[in-house]
């Protein structure tokens, strides 16, 4: 052990925590609806499986993208070949264009301004080396993604400072729960270099209000702090309130060029293809662009796929029905979930936005503590085969919370889960219903065995 590194023999990833726990156990049991049909279903990933078709269809009719082809002529050379690693200019074109129809249009983005990177994780991980230094904080509001704690920590040494938020406002952000967290940092000796949100939220699956947004550019202003805004769900949103995206808050202030309010975008969740690893930074700060480009080398964009989707994101007519269609059969999901989960006497938190739902199970839980939490996420994992995420992954500070997801399974597959849930909820209720009037009938004995003792009492006290 002694000739491995500090970094390769630490326990700092997070990989124990009981979200990436949930999701070996799925690994080792995993549902199929033939080969396997007592398995786990796998209700802990965050992927939207609902629009392949849509992109299938695409891809049938411009075989020339998919064959590195332009024009009828083969540019596999021009492809294969060593790339500057600021990216083709044509995809980064057609990736703001894209993001920019997302926002309704109602903001424009500079491709200068955009740096390629290979996924969300990469992107804010690069962010954390350009904004903060070992050992420096940024806020993060809770609950939070699981893996944030790998992606912002493990490698930079950038601590996590949690502005606690809680579900008497439905989890939304204050000015105080921000101000205490800036605070509480403060006490531990950590210097603030920002604050990092995701919008629209994992796991609560809403979007941002203005206020909220107001609210935390006058806050990063007046300390003099970044802010990071993580909008790989912003593609998602598929019913009102409409999303609004930090650069729209920006507009609306007049300070749409402000140098330390840095976006993170994706395709994994909007265009469902987290396997092309395609993820990018967008920062107003020059020196910030500089740096992340440099680091980008380390995980760069194939050519190839930027080559496709570039073609694939110019054709604005596939762009526009992507959007609307992907939204409807989001929207269409969610219902259903959410839907299944009131029939199993299980409610959710109102949401607007992503590929889950933020579900209250405080009810069946044993007790109000983290020990019940975990106690009831080992039953739904081994005893119902679901695999969902606690709470307590995504740091949340009230126990019974579970973020559900909806996007990354089949129609049968959500309800076989559905039936499952209601099931095991339903036999919680019976057993608690039959301890109470077990206790009922212990009180009701009791308290006859009392009344006999002391009319006995009586009766002698009298002779």
């Amino acid at each position: 052990m002694g000739l491995l590194s500090r970094k390769a023999t630490c326990n700092s990833h997070g990989q124990d925590s009981s979200y990436f726990l949930g999701w070996l156990e799925y690994e080792k049991n995993p549902y199929h609806h033939l080969h396997n049909p007592n398995g786990i279903i796998q209700m802990g990933l965050a992927e939207n499986q609902l629009s392949f078709d849509l992109l299938e269809t695409w891809l049938a009719k411009n075989p020339e993208a998919v064959g590195c082809k332009r024009d009828g002529q083969s540019i596999f050379r021009e492809l294969a070949l060593f790339q500057d690693y600021h990216g083709l200019p044509a995809f980064k074109k057609a990736l703001v264009d894209f993001m920019a129809e997302i926002r309704g249009n109602k903001v424009s983005f500079e491709p200068n301004n955009i740096v390629l990177t290979a996924g969300a994780t990469s992107a804010n991980e690069t962010l954390m080396f350009c904004l903060a230094e070992h050992g420096d904080a940024f806020l993060l509001p809770t609950p939070y993604y699981p893996g944030f704690d790998r992606d912002l920590k493990w490698r930079t040494g950038v601590q996590i400072v949690p502005i606690h938020c809680t579900s008497s406002n439905c989890f939304r952000i204050t000015a105080s729960a921000i101000e205490e967290a800036y605070q509480q940092a403060q006490k531990k000796n950590l210097t603030v270099k920002g604050i990092l949100i995701t919008n629209p939220s994992n796991p609560l699956g809403t979007t941002m209000t203005r206020p909220e947004l107001n609210l935390l550019i006058n806050f990063i202003t007046d300390k003099q702090i970044h802010l990071i805004s993580d909008e790989i769900y912003s593609g998602t949103v598929f019913n009102s309130p409409s999303f609004i995206s930090i650069m729209e808050a920006l507009k609306d202030m007049n300070m749409e060029k402000n140098n330390r309010v840095h976006i993170v975008y994706s395709l994994s969740k909007d265009l469902g293809l987290p396997g092309f690893r395609v993820g990018a930074i967008y920062s107003n700060d020059p020196t910030v662009v500089s740096a992340a480009v440099k680091m980008s080398s380390f995980g760069l964009v194939s050519s190839q796929t930027q080559y496709l989707l570039s073609v694939m994101l110019s054709d604005k007519k596939f762009r526009n029905h992507y959007i609307v269609k992907n939204q409807n059969r989001l929207l269409k999901r969610q219902r259903k979930l959410v839907s299944g989960l009131e029939k199993s006497g299980n409610r959710c938190l109102e949401s607007n936005a992503g590929l889950f739902c933020w579900v209250d199970m405080r009810h069946l839980l044993s007790s109000d503590t983290f020990e019940a939490e975990m106690e009831l996420w080992e039953r739904i994992i081994y005893d119902v085969k679901l695999n969902i995420s606690p709470g307590s992954s995504c740091h949340c500070n009230e126990p019974g919370w579970f973020r559900v997801c909806f996007a990354n399974m089949s129609e049968d597959a959500l309800e076989l889960a559905m039936q499952r849930l209601k099931s095991f909820v339903g036999s919680i209720k019976k057993h608690n219903h039959q301890e109470s009037e077990k206790l009922r009938k212990e009180s009701h004995i009791g308290k006859w065995i009392f009344r006999l003792s002391f009319q006995s009492f009586n009766e002698q006290d009298q002779r």
